[in-house]
């Protein structure tokens, strides 16, 4: 299987710091191996067509945007 890219987007506020953290506990949970990188430049957010934070993107496709996806979210996520 690829390598996982997860991306944080968020300007590193408590919201954003809590998504990386489920990301992070999801990935651990299912015994995989992903880079998580956190993206706080407003304008490589809205690169991504993001206009609300926190958002996610798994291989850079956008699966949260606006809100703090649970662990419980984000594992199915992580399994396609």
């Amino acid at each position: 299987m690829n390598a996982i890219k997860i991306e944080i987007l968020g300007t590193g506020c408590k919201k954003c710091q809590q998504l990386e953290a489920n990301a992070k506990e999801a990935i651990a949970n299912l015994n995989l191996t992903a880079e998580v990188l956190h993206i706080t430049d407003p304008i490589e957010i809205a690169k991504r067509g993001v206009m609300s934070t926190p958002a996610m993107t798994i291989n850079s496709k956008v699966v949260s945007k606006g809100q703090v996806i649970s662990v419980e979210q984000i594992q199915p996520l992580l399994q396609r």
